[in-house]
């Protein structure tokens, strides 16, 4: 998977696009400006729309809206964590501040290479933020069963033994499922800094050359 599994990206306060990103022509920014101009922006809510073999994907949130345009290759749940992570790090940047008072496309020179970083960063992970997902289904769909079979019980009129070994049998596998997805985040942790202590190192060993350099072209002496 190639970080070209995404084409485009923006950030739009109500209908006006304050940062966009993509590295490809073509008429996906036009498409994503007259769906933003169509969709019910008012409420909190995600919409994925197909076309042309790509994927419309937008988030709204507090009248912001934050939309990528991916390959249809690429799963839903994969745009959508690019447009959490692109929402974080918006609202952390500029709410309250540039967020609200922005004009159009303003903000392109400053986030747009952050949507780039962004995309980068979830192709890389994609494989492990596909587990944490599924992960967060599964504890999901065993609290809705667990709950279901426990007001199943009450109508029943089952003892409150019975009732409290369920419960427990919820909160064990909550539990298993919660330290899998902590484990699946520690990882990503321990990735992003192998990749930081490799790039210091390479920095150091250039910076040492360069000093023995120019210390032998002008012979140094201590």
């Amino acid at each position: 998977m190639g970080q070209e599994s995404f084409i485009y990206s923006f950030v739009a306060r109500g209908t006006m696009i304050l940062a966009e990103y993509t590295e490809f022509t073509g008429n996906f920014p036009s498409i994503a400006a007259q769906c933003l101009q169509k969709l019910p922006s008012s409420s909190n809510s995600k919409f994925t729309y197909n076309c042309d073999h790509h994927t419309f994907n937008f988030l709204f949130e507090d009248g912001f809206a934050y939309c990528v345009v991916a390959k249809d290759a690429l799963s839903k749940q994969i745009s959508i964590a690019f447009l959490e992570r692109v929402k974080a790090d918006f609202k952390k940047r500029y709410g309250g501040g540039k967020a609200s008072t922005a004009i159009p496309k303003s903000l392109n020179k400053e986030f747009g290479p952050v949507m780039k970083e962004h995309m980068k960063y979830i192709v890389d992970h994609a494989e492990e933020i596909e587990k944490l997902i599924k992960v967060k289904a599964q504890v999901s769909e065993v609290k809705s069963i667990m709950l279901e079979n426990i007001d199943k019980a009450i109508d029943r009129g089952e003892n409150l033994t019975v009732l409290t070994d369920k419960t427990e049998n919820l909160r064990s596998q909550a539990q298993e499922y919660k330290k899998q997805g902590t484990q699946v985040r520690r990882k990503l942790w321990y990735q992003n800094m192998k990749i930081k202590l490799v790039v210091l190192g390479i920095l150091l060993l250039l910076v040492l050359i360069i000093w023995l350099s120019v210390c032998h072209g002008f012979n140094c002496t201590d």
